[in-house]
């Protein structure tokens, strides 16, 4: 698992530096830094559309007696899209986006609770409850 964050650490400043080179030669290096900056300032609106949005239906789902399990993954993966929005560069700001737009989320959801049910079958994630009152 380490070995995968230190490749994610090293690889992605790489790829986004090229994407940013390759932007700013084709469009030109002003035009590239207002695009980025522009992405960052739609991803914050969407952010906070987004997680309002979440928020919302997650308080009227605990009013009704469910519990709000979708909407908490959808709230988790709001959050992971508008910082990786706040990230300079074109890869995660495409990463950050399907995550915050409903439509791509729900497949990240089926991927995302589909590793967590295989985690949790083979004992790799827990559960514990508290002392019992």
């Amino acid at each position: 698992m380490r070995r995968w964050m230190w490749a994610f650490l090293l690889i992605i400043p790489v790829i986004e530096l090229f994407g940013f080179i390759l932007m700013s030669d084709w469009i030109g290096a002003g035009k590239t830094l207002l695009l980025m900056i522009l992405t960052s300032l739609i991803g914050i609106a969407m952010l906070q559309f987004e997680g309002r949005k979440v928020l919302i239906d997650a308080k009227s789902e605990m009013e009704r007696g469910k519990v709000p399990g979708r909407k908490m993954v959808d709230g988790l993966f709001i959050f992971v899209g508008g910082f990786l929005l706040l990230i300079p560069g074109f890869i995660t700001d495409l990463i950050g986006f399907t995550l915050l737009f409903p439509v791509t989320r729900s497949v990240y959801r089926l991927f995302f609770l589909g590793w967590l049910e295989k985690k949790m079958r083979n004992g790799s994630i827990k559960f514990y409850r508290g002392p019992k009152q």
